[in-house]
This record gives structure tokens, C-alpha cells and sequence, in this order.
């Protein structure tokens, strides 16, 4: 970079509405820390739990997870941000309680470190198009089918990509036919692990071993989210692959595959608390131990898998690897965790890619490619 060229301004901008409001700091405060300040400009935004956009702390520690203790955006404390739509200026506006609102200097580009609904599901990436701002990932419509596991599953099976069992129980049919939603939870495969629709850091998730427990793991899920999945339990190793968008024409690039690994029986299965609160649980082998064509496979499956839903940026894509040679792609993440130590950006980092020069190569894509149609 030349040494007399203006630094560009980063939006980095974290919180927000859903469940994943603490994980969205704590992906925050590793950014924040790491982010290159010799080519960056940095304008931390927090997004409160009510959904107000406010001038946040550039404080890394103040975002992290520790000790047991959650981090959250304050409510009410800060100047209010707005951000003006349309074409011409990007100058962010704050307003402070008793003060004239005042402008600050117009933001380059928005990194949106957003988990869950009201941010990775395709609203904020509406607000930033309408905005005219270039942002890191996916766009609206990748964003929203990649945070709806129902439509998620179903591009990726009209793609002709392998995807397993499941069946959706949606708020109407829970209401007026309980028992059909039942029934069709009954034919498939036990056990079944039953999730919110759009959520994720596996939050509100139950494994469901005895059909009686069932009607109670969805109740549980639909505390989250009205809509409920429920997949058929799947017997096979959790495969992750790290996919990010090419440069230019180029297509996407691949990590080589890794696998998670639980080594606490008391989990069960990779849930929240062995993601975020028990880190020497889990372990991720990488690159996993595979046959070299199904590490070639997983690789290909992971590319046409971000390429099926239309994605931009990065994306991590998850699989089962089946005792009999089978892959089944179970989900892509248009935001994966973020942190130094989530899988994503350790893929990346043992792949060559340092994590401070991954949020680089992000903010250069988002850069590249105009908002709008495209």
C-alpha cells in the first residue's frame, strides 16, 4: 500500500437482535484486535439487544467472552448511529441525547460481524445495498436462504447436492395439527436433533433419543424461532470445510477439509456451551484424516455448495463423512464464527492465510464488487 494514501474506513459492526448477540462481540473483539491499523481506519458500531445502532467502545477486550460473563452492546448509553440511504453521501450521522446531531467522516466499507436473525439472514445486507455501501459477505438473497436451514436445504438438494432427511414443523401446522407434525418427525430417522429454523452457534438445539421427549425439544426450539427443523440423526464424522470467494472471475477458494472432534461424552453432540464455555472438549483435527479423494470431494461439494446459494465473501460448509463413504452436505454458514479461535479463520490460518490478513483479503473482496444487481 502506498505510504501517502489515505487510510480506508472500516464500519465493523457487531451486536445485534438475535440469541448470538454475545457471539457477535466476541467475533468483534478478535477483529478489532487483529484488523490491520496501518491500512484501516476503524469506526466500531454496535447494534443494542432492541436493535439500536450505537457508537461502540474500540476496545477488543471490553467484546470478549470470559470468566462466564457475556459481553453486550449497552443500551441507551451511546450516540445513536444512522446510517443515510441512497447514492450520494455515506456520512454516518450520531445523535447524542441534548446535542446536535453531528456527521462523521463517510465509512469506505462495512464489516457486519453478525450471527443469527436481524443481521445474517439478508436484513442488514438490505439496509447496506440501500445504502449504497460496500460490505464484507454475502448479499440478500444468500444471506437469508443460508440463515433458513428449510430453504437452505432446498437449493442445495435442486442443485443436486447430497443433503440428508429432515422435515419442517412450521408455526401454523403446530397450531392446528400437532399430531401430523408428529407423525412426520416419526418417520424419519432416530435419533433426530431438532433446531430453530434460523439460528445458529447451535443455540436452542435438543437431540431427541425417545420420542416422547419430542414434543418438548420443540417447544424448546420455538423459543428461538416459530419455525422448526428436525433432521434425522446421521451416523458419520463432522467434516468443515472453509470456503472463500475467488478474485475476480476466479473461482472459490477451498481450504483442505477439518474435523471437529467432542472428546467430552457429557456434550453429546458439538453444542454451545462445548463451542463457546468448554474449548478443551472439542478438538479440530486438520486437516482431517481422509482418503485423498474424499478431501477432493469435500472440496468441490463446498465450492458448488457456495456457488448453489449465490454467496459472496466467505462461507464455512459442514458435512457428515458416512461410515460408508457417503458425504451429505448438512449446512453452510454464510458468517461463521470469526474469532482467532473459531474453525473458520484456523482453517484459513493453517492453510497460509494469517487471520489479520484473512480480515484484509475480506475487505478487498467486498471492495472489488459494486453494490446492487451484480
Amino acid at each position: 500500500m502506498n505510504a501517502s494514501a489515505p487510510r480506508l474506513r472500516v464500519a465493523v459492526v457487531f451486536g445485534g437482535r438475535s440469541d448470538e448477540h454475545a457471539i457477535s462481540c466476541a467475533t468483534a473483539a478478535g477483529v478489532l484486535a487483529a484488523i490491520d491499523r496501518e491500512r484501516f481506519d476503524v469506526v466500531p458500531i454496535g447494534i443494542t439487544r432492541s436493535g439500536e445502532w450505537v457508537i461502540a467502545a474500540d476496545d477488543p477486550e471490553r467484546w470478549q467472552i470470559g470468566g462466564g460473563l457475556l459481553p453486550e452492546v449497552p443500551e441507551g448509553e451511546l450516540g445513536q448511529v444512522t446510517i443515510p440511504l441512497g447514492a450520494g453521501s455515506s456520512d454516518l450521522v450520531v445523535t447524542e441525547p441534548g446535542e446536535v446531531p453531528r456527521q462523521l467522516a463517510g465509512v469506505d466499507v462495512v464489516l457486519p460481524l453478525l450471527h443469527g436473525p436481524f443481521g445474517e439472514d439478508g436484513t442488514v445486507q438490505g439496509l447496506l445495498e440501500l445504502a449504497g455501501l460496500p460490505y464484507v459477505g454475502s448479499g440478500v438473497l444468500a444471506s437469508a436462504a443460508g440463515m433458513d436451514k428449510h430453504y437452505m436445504k432446498m437449493l442445495i438438494a435442486g442443485a443436486g447436492l447430497p443433503t440428508g432427511p429432515y422435515t419442517i414443523i412450521t408455526p401454523r401446522q403446530w397450531r392446528t395439527d400437532k399430531a401430523a407434525a408428529l407423525d412426520q418427525v416419526a418417520s424419519l430417522q432416530w435419533p433426530v436433533f431438532v433446531k430453530p429454523a434460523r439460528a445458529g452457534s447451535s443455540i436452542g438445539i435438543t437431540r431427541v433419543d425417545d420420542p416422547a421427549e419430542l414434543e418438548a425439544a420443540i417447544v424448546a426450539a420455538q423459543r428461538h424461532d416459530p419455525k422448526v427443523i428436525v433432521e434425522a440423526g446421521i451416523e458419520g464424522r463432522e467434516i468443515e470445510c472453509a470456503v472463500l470467494e475467488g478474485r475476480g472471475d476466479e473461482p472459490p477458494r477451498t481450504t483442505l477439509p477439518g474435523e471437529i472432534v467432542v472428546t467430552d461424552p457429557t456434550h453429546g453432540f458439538y453444542d454451545y456451551e462445548a463451542k463457546y464455555f468448554d474449548a478443551g472438549s472439542v478438538n479440530l483435527s486438520w486437516p482431517a484424516e481422509l482418503p485423498p479423494e474424499v478431501t477432493d470431494r469435500v472440496r468441490i461439494l463446498a465450492a458448488e455448495t457456495f456457488d448453489a446459494l449465490g454467496c459472496e465473501g466467505l462461507a464455512r460448509v459442514d458435512f457428515f463423512y458416512t461410515p460408508t463413504g457417503e458425504l451429505i452436505v448438512n449446512e453452510i454458514n454464510t458468517m461463521p464464527g470469526f474469532t482467532p479461535f473459531s474453525m473458520y479463520p484456523m482453517m484459513w490460518q493453517r492453510s497460509g492465510l494469517e487471520y489479520r490478513d484473512l480480515i484484509t483479503e475480506l475487505i478487498e473482496l467486498a471492495l472489488e464488487r459494486p453494490t446492487g444487481l451484480r
